[in-house]
């Protein structure tokens, strides 16, 4: 008998979800012409962190989005001058019992107009068929009102990280008020503007206004759901931290001809020193580099193992033949410490190409940090095994006497960098989470301990002692951080409905 009460409770439970679902789907259908020409106004505004004034535009923006939904708002700002500002808002209904903050960032990755396809803008939206990787084409005809095609993309940079954070939360709040249906918890909405930029005054902002940002739980809206599509609920990210390496060689570039086998060559130099940190199997050989990883608990190594294969998949369509990580699972090796050579330069290449020997050849590494890592830790033992290599470390451009002194000098500049985080799978609060997103799904979403991009999460918990879970709404190829970034419009319609669900939970 209890089991037959326990599955009439299940059973309308997940029919008052699909009555609910199909409110804010008839809603969205209602309005997508609305929702599509609010957020193409919002990709025009140019959003990357260092542009403070475009900054301000888009704060602006969204601070007006907020209002036009009855939203109050206000600007966090930190102890720092000149600090990019959140955009902060609350919803307080009556009776609630738990409060949610759902966060997304508004900024973007710096931009090169020239890197993007013919007829693609950054801060220019159109339609595309399709990735343009893949065949895609602007579709050149579409006017507002006209009807939308789900599969279609919608381009410019923060279309898919994240301005879709943004735009999917606040018009799931919209749809469930023009519903009439009334949110379960309080609802707060935090829209940083430095992510990009390593969030590197969210812990002041957090500090100074921490009275206004306890909470039950935060809900982060970015990065993308799982390669095979379905939702994911995400319980962590990894640190990342960025190192930026200068080798020297003659004070001015040299005749390849005239001075080679005599003139050192820093770029040669470079690529062997970045070669001494891997071995052939991609694994990173710097002392203690794996040493501090917590391991997975149970629940979590089983996590993975539900989540389906998608290699071969993503074999085909990157054109990889062999994968790193010698055979070692996708998702196992999101959860290592990696190193990765963000860029690297030295001279010209291509019709610009002279025969020289180089003054100098430059690298960009990533380093991206799970639980247990700690970011300054990880970073020294880089410089040590490159002091090892016998390197000369300086944190300023050469003079006269060093290069004299010093027969192999690198310059090393550390970014700011932060630690991984990762909340426990078991957590009532994130069970209610999941068992929401899972009501906007036939099929069974995806859990994963962590995912393999990189957030200050670590900031949440230390700061505000919050809980903290991530569910991304975007397409997985998004180019998310690159030329031709796009997010398809049916997720964005997911997304609202996700973020419905969610603010919901009892």
């Amino acid at each position: 008998m209890k089991r037959l009460l326990v599955f009439a409770m299940l059973s309308a439970f997940a029919a008052d979800a699909q009555s609910i679902q199909q409110r804010i789907q008839q809603y969205r259908k209602a309005n997508e012409t609305v929702l599509i020409d609010e957020y193409r106004q919002f990709l025009s505004i140019p959003n990357v962190a260092s542009d403070s004034a475009n900054i301000r535009k888009n704060t602006a923006f969204i601070q007006q989005m907020m209002q036009k939904r009855g939203i109050q708002t206000t600007l966090l700002d930190g102890s720092t001058p000149g600090t990019n500002p959140a955009v902060f808002g609350e919803v307080n209904v009556p009776g609630a019992k738990k409060t949610i903050v759902f966060y997304a960032h508004y900024d973007g990755q710096p931009v090169n107009p020239k890197q993007w396809a013919e007829g693609l803008q950054p801060f220019a939206p159109v339609f595309i068929t399709a990735p343009i990787e893949q065949g895609g084409k602007v579709v050149s005809t579409y006017k507002s009102g006209d009807p939308i095609d789900p599969n279609w993309r919608l381009t410019g940079r923060g279309s898919a990280d994240d301005k879709a954070g943004v735009m999917t939360i606040l018009n799931a709040y919209d749809a469930l008020v023009k519903s009439k249906i009334t949110p379960t918890a309080n609802l707060k909405f935090f829209f940083e503007g430095e992510e990009e930029a390593g969030s590197i005054h969210l812990g002041e902002i957090f500090a100074k206004h921490r009275d206004k940002l306890t909470s039950d739980i935060w809900i982060i809206a970015d990065g993308p759901r799982h390669v095979s599509g379905k939702r994911v609920v995400q319980f962590g990210v990894r640190g990342d931290a960025n190192m930026y390496l200068t080798v020297y060689g003659p004070k001015r570039p040299l005749h390849s001809g005239n001075y080679g086998n005599w003139a050192p060559n820093p770029a040669m130099r470079l690529v062997k020193l970045l070669a001494s940190m891997k071995d052939d199997n991609d694994q990173v050989l710097i002392k203690g580099f794996y040493d501090d990883v917590v391991p997975l608990t149970a629940s979590e190594k089983q996590a993975l193992a539900n989540l389906p294969n998608m290699e071969a998949a993503l074999k085909q369509e990157l054109g990889i033949a062999k994968p790193d990580g010698k055979g070692v699972p996708f998702p196992e090796l999101l959860m290592r410490p990696t190193l990765n050579i963000n860029g690297i330069q030295s001279a010209n290449v291509g019709a610009m190409a002279g025969n020289i020997i180089p003054a100098k050849a430059e690298a960009v590494l990533d380093l991206r940090l799970v639980r247990g890592n700690d970011v300054t830790r990880q970073m020294k033992r880089v410089t040590d095994h490159i002091s090892a290599q016998g390197y000369q470390i300086i944190d300023h451009e050469p003079t006269d006497v060093e290069r004299l002194q010093y027969p192999k000098l690198i310059k090393i500049t550390e970014g700011h960098g932060y630690n991984a985080q990762r909340t426990p799978m078991d957590l009532p609060i994130a069970q209610n989470v999941i068992a929401a997103v899972q009501t906007t799904s036939p099929d069974p979403i995806m859990l994963s301990p962590s995912s393999g991009g990189s957030l200050p999460l670590y900031l949440f918990e230390k700061t505000l002692k919050a809980n903290v879970v991530s569910v991304p709404v975007v397409n997985y190829d998004n180019n998310q951080h690159a030329e031709n970034e796009n997010v398809k419009v049916q997720y964005l319609w997911e997304g609202i409905e996700i973020m419905a669900a969610i603010m919901l939970i009892k």
